[in-house]
């Protein structure tokens, strides 16, 4: 019995373990980055543009900062620019200097595997008249150069690359691809935002024309990012006002915030140097999974990559269904970009670099952080393999074909709606339906009941898994997600769908007291 006791004692001690492999997506804050923040948001609330003293402490304490950014990166404060998010930064680079250019010089050439912060800005542009074409990339993600130097000409006024990729973690030669465009007399852009901490940046030695930074990425705050205009660099605001940061960017300072960004920066050698462990461990975690599953496919490149990010796609293992499982046992992964959650649709990194939709879902994104162990490392690996292995299941699975009239007007089953609201609009849900924020189930727990069966569906049945997981661990005993979603459904059974759907649907309201 004493034996047991301790084997249960010890699986509730690996169940509650909490492991997080998600810092491409965000980073904890630092205890160095919280405590000068903790300083200034209690001793130091003068607004920087004021002439008076506490006005003054927080105009310098701010250019404290901006030295330090500017040290990081290998730039002159002068050409940094806080903003509030590289999001921010990415877009007042684009809409300015096109502005600058257009209508005498109308083409920007970019890549496909940028942030959607670009791709979508990149989008707008199209629709102003400026034309955009995507230089390709191999498999592993690498700008194919000699195709960057034919799509450039007299035309084109901006190149536009990410540094290292945020999904599969590749670095470019950024300074192949600024010596190609100045060749042709074209301005450089660089989002560098997954690579300030992880490997060297040098701005000045690149010759870039812009560069876009956040502090979360770098176990700093949220809410504040940075933008690099080199001299003499066509600029103008996205943001008119004040005139704040040399008149380029308006609004009151966020001194809390920039101070934390430059604190963060201050330890940058430290994690440049402590990211020689961390590929370590990246290395015996691909080993590992390897093991478990043979044929797995390693999607980031053994070289000119981030030593924290692997994307790796298990053949025949639905990445939805696995995320679920890691995240009841207290592990946070992705498949692919933080700023795409809700969505089921493929990532566009992953198709740029030639793998297939299926495949696409069947990948995950692990990026490892300062504070991974090798006990992380072993504690996730032996959940994937317990996963594929098939030695737990937890949530049932129902397919297309399966869900019928008779499941569909069972009063002893509540169906649950976690689609996005674009979806929603989009298509008609499922009859009987209850429709919650999938990002805030948390606060709709007392109106889901726990006696019944519980159904959960998504556009295409990769976002609901996780949620049924999830009210698996929140007690919920019969819980079944739809294999496929709506999307799987309408096209298996268009004529129930076409007959059912969007009868009796209830939109419930979240309880914010929960």
């Amino acid at each position: 019995m004493e034996i047991k006791y301790f084997a249960f004692l010890k699986h509730l001690i690996r169940f509650n373990r909490q492991v997080y492999f998600d810092h491409n997506a965000t980073t904890p804050i630092s205890s160095h980055v919280q405590g000068k923040m903790n300083q200034v948001l209690k001793n130091h609330y003068g607004n920087p543009s004021s002439f008076y003293g506490s006005g003054r402490k927080s105009a310098e304490l701010v250019e404290q900062a901006r030295k330090h950014i500017s040290q990081a990166i290998h730039a002159d404060p002068s050409e940094v620019i806080f903003t509030a998010c590289a999001t921010e930064s990415n877009n007042a680079v684009l809409k300015s200097v096109a502005a600058h250019f257009y209508p005498t010089r109308k083409k920007i050439v970019s890549t496909p595997i940028e942030h959607p912060s670009v791709l979508n800005t990149l989008a707008y542009l199209e629709t102003q008249g400026v034309i955009v074409e995507y230089c390709p990339v191999d498999n592993k993600g690498r700008v194919r150069l000699a195709e960057l130097e034919k799509l450039i000409d007299e035309d084109t006024f901006l190149v536009c690359c990410i540094l290292a990729n945020n999904e599969t973690g590749v670095i470019q030669d950024i300074k192949a691809v600024t010596n190609i465009a100045k060749k042709h007399g074209a301005l450089v852009l660089t989002d560098c935002v997954q690579a300030l901490g992880k490997i060297p940046i040098d701005l000045h030695a690149w010759d870039v024309d812009y560069a876009s930074f956040s502090a979360h990425k770098l176990y700093g705050p949220k809410g504040i990012g940075e933008l690099y205009v080199k001299q003499n660099s066509p600029f103008t605001p996205l943001l008119h006002g004040g005139h704040q940061e040399s008149g380029l960017r308006a609004g009151t300072e966020s001194i809390h915030n920039i101070v934390g960004f430059g604190a963060a920066c201050e330890d940058v050698d430290k994690l440049l140097a402590h990211g020689r462990s961390v590929q370590k461990l990246k290395r015996k975690l691909i080993q590992r999974l390897k093991e478990i599953k043979p044929d797995c496919v390693i999607n980031s490149p053994e070289t000119d990559c981030l030593p924290n990010t692997l994307s790796i796609t298990f053949p025949g293992v639905e990445n939805a269904g696995l995320m679920g499982m890691l995240d009841f046992r207290g592990i946070a992964v992705s498949a692919g970009s933080a700023c795409s959650t809700g969505e089921d649709t493929p990532s566009h990194v992953l198709k740029a670099i030639g793998v297939s939709d299926q495949a696409a879902r069947e990948t995950i994104r692990i990026s490892l952080g300062r504070d991974t162990s090798a006990g992380d490392i072993q504690y996730m690996t032996q959940v994937v393999r317990d996963y594929i292995e098939g030695r737990v299941s937890f949530v049932n699975m129902l397919t297309p074909a399966q869900l019928n009239e008779n499941i569909l007007f069972d009063k002893k089953t509540f169906i649950l709606d976690v689609r996005p609201g674009d979806d929603r609009k989009q298509f008609k849900g499922l009859p009987n339906s209850h429709q919650v924020n999938p990002l805030r189930v948390e606060h709709y727990l007392k109106q889901i009941p726990r006696d019944n069966n519980i159904l959960v569906y998504c556009p295409g049945g990769g976002l609901s898994v996780m949620i049924s997981y999830y009210l698996k661990a929140k007690g919920y005993k019969r819980v079944t997600n739809l294999r496929g979603g709506l999307d799987g459904w309408r096209k298996r059974r268009s004529d129930l769908y076409e007959k059912y759907a969007g009868q009796n649907v209830t939109i419930l309201e979240p309880d914010i007291t929960n």
